[in-house]
């Protein structure tokens, strides 16, 4: 593939596997955990991290960092990966589109010609979510309980629905049934196993250690969140969350741990530095929309970014599109077949390959990095081509980001 000098490309990806809730990432703090992901990027193409001139970074949830007041994460991060301290980087938040917007941020910067080379990703650690004592700073609490609010029950936004109750109604509005949205999620822990067997992973995934100081080092190399005995009896016996109408834990994926980061710089300065590219920055777009409509942000997004390339669905070789629930993926390809069910199906056999977040873990602010990475290995196993990898969240927002590798 050739590259013009203008071109963006990414020339590094390394991800963190993703830890279940409480499971063997609970105990790394939110700046190491992205530290992993930015050392493990720079290392593999043996990049001076001087080199690295702005870093854009995804952390959704400050209240798990030690500092939970301005804890600029992504510098923290930064700075214990062995970058210069007069390296500047940007912590955003925009849930779980905020991955994605930290490379389409980088790449913004690239294309106007303010910098070169950029470190661009996010972390998340659900496990270290603190419980939250609210409104005793100034009243104080002379007699009677205390009540603690645990932030990861109804997980959403105070003055909206929960996610999944959203993601629910609109199944329904979709015609996406309860039964097609658990056979998503099968399919995403088969489609998982298969490519774990096959060391699909082993490419993005940093080997981290669980064994304690002084013991042998025991790698965990997969994520934590598969479940290879995931049956549609299993999961057809499981209650519906938050009195929604489809959505189980079964076809959600889980509260994860993880980081995830790319090196992003433009063709004329890998070429300077002697890098091969591993995937060309074809297009993007951030969009929003309704709040609720989360289910169909996806598909807006990947039809804008589409439509910027001068691209249709049809040219596209491999899709990516985060399983925040089963429903997401399911409702996105049927919006992007214009509701063609054969279309569809179609769609859906190029999307989601390897599995998706519902066997892998979403690991918030992470995940949209994790989906083009996932993306970007597998065009290139499969000889190159185009990619678009679509994710929705913070508030019916959603972005999409096409490749070529």
């Amino acid at each position: 593939m050739k590259y013009e000098e203008k071109d963006v490309v990414i020339v590094s990806a390394a991800r963190t596997p993703f830890g279940r809730l409480g499971g063997s990432l609970k105990d790394v703090d939110c700046y190491e955990l992205g530290a992993i992901s930015i050392r493990e990027a720079l290392r593999k193409i043996s990049l001076n991290p001087s080199l690295i001139e702005e870093g854009w970074w995804g952390m959704g949830d400050t209240s798990s960092c030690k500092d939970v007041y301005t804890p600029i994460a992504g510098r923290q991060s930064m700075l214990r990966a062995g970058i210069p301290n007069y390296v500047p980087c940007l912590t955003l938040d925009k849930a779980c589109v905020s991955g994605t917007s930290a490379i389409i941020m980088a790449t913004r910067a690239i294309l106007l010609g303010e910098i070169g080379v950029a470190v661009a990703g996010g972390s998340n650690t659900f496990s270290q979510e603190p419980f939250i004592l609210r409104k005793v700073r100034l009243k104080g609490n002379k007699m009677g309980d205390i009540k603690l609010e645990d932030p990861l029950v109804g997980l959403g936004y105070k003055d909206y629905n929960p996610v999944a109750v959203s993601a629910g109604e609109r199944a329904v509005v979709n015609g996406i049934t309860r039964e097609e949205q658990d056979q998503w999620a099968v399919r995403s822990h088969r489609l998982y196993g298969e490519a774990l067997a096959d060391s699909k992973f082993d490419e993005e995934i940093i080997p981290y250690n669980t064994a304690k100081e002084g013991e042998e080092p025991v790698y965990l190399t997969w994520d934590e969140q598969y479940r290879k005995d995931t049956t549609i009896e299993k999961l057809s016996k499981l209650q519906t969350i938050y009195g929604n109408p489809t959505i189980t834990a079964g076809n959600s994926p889980g509260l994860n741990d993880g980081s995830a980061a790319v090196i992003v710089m433009s063709a004329k300065r890998a070429n300077e530095l002697k890098l091969e590219p591993i995937a060309k920055i074809v297009s993007y777009a951030c969009v929003a929309g309704d709040p609720d409509y989360i289910p169909e942000i996806p598909a807006t997004a990947i039809e804008v970014a589409l439509d910027k390339a001068g691209l249709s669905i049809d040219d596209i070789k491999l899709v990516e599109i985060n399983e925040a629930f089963a429903v997401m993926p399911l409702t996105s390809t049927k919006l992007l077949a214009k509701g063609d069910l054969k279309k569809a199906e179609i769609i859906r056999a190029k999307t989601n390959v390897n599995g998706g977040a519902i066997a892998i873990g979403h690991a918030n602010t992470a995940t949209g990095v994790r989906l083009i990475m996932t993306l970007l290995y597998e065009l290139k196993r499969r000889g190159g081509g185009l990619g678009v990898a679509g994710i929705c969240g913070g508030l019916g927002q959603g972005d999409a980001i096409v490749i070529e590798v």
